[in-house]
């Protein structure tokens, strides 16, 4: 695979070396075995629902953390005793999985609901008051030079 070049990205711009190493990290990312599957759904302007198909984990075999910008579920299933049983197909998958999201600058992890062996994590993005635009009244000259004189 190529690597994309961003030199005439940075001649113009300046903090994006983040995007670089971004997009670095997202075509390094293996994902050959594509197990468990997922969905991403975006269900409003700022929330978003990772679905995972977990069939045969419980609660307690799942764990979540979000650390950073990274999302990470991963499936740590309990040695099951094998009872006697002999298994002529054994196509549900039973083994340990964990799974990594990059995640934008401001998103939540809200919660995550385990149901009919889909794990659905509901993601918002919360942006900080101070980073949301504001509008600055005008002000005639007569007020700004007397706030400055102050």
């Amino acid at each position: 695979m190529n690597a994309i070049d961003f030199s005439p990205l940075f001649r113009s711009a300046i903090g994006f070396d983040r995007l670089a190493r971004l997009m670095d990290n997202a075509r390094n990312v293996s994902d050959a075995t594509g197990y468990p599957p997922y969905n991403i759904e975006k269900t409003g302007d700022d929330s978003y629902v990772l679905t995972m198909a977990v069939a045969g984990f419980s609660e307690a075999e799942l764990e979540i953390t979000a650390q950073e910008n990274t999302l990470t579920v991963a499936g740590k299933p309990q040695a099951q005793p094998e009872d006697g049983r002999k298994y002529l197909h054994r196509g549900i998958a039973g083994r340990a999985f964990e799974r990594r999201f990059v995640l934008a600058d401001h998103i939540v992890v809200e919660g995550a609901d385990l149901a009919n062996g889909l794990l659905h994590v509901a993601l918002k993005q919360v942006v900080p008051e101070t980073l949301k635009p504001r509008r600055i009244p005008v002000q005639g000259t007569q007020k700004v030079l007397e706030a400055e004189a102050a």
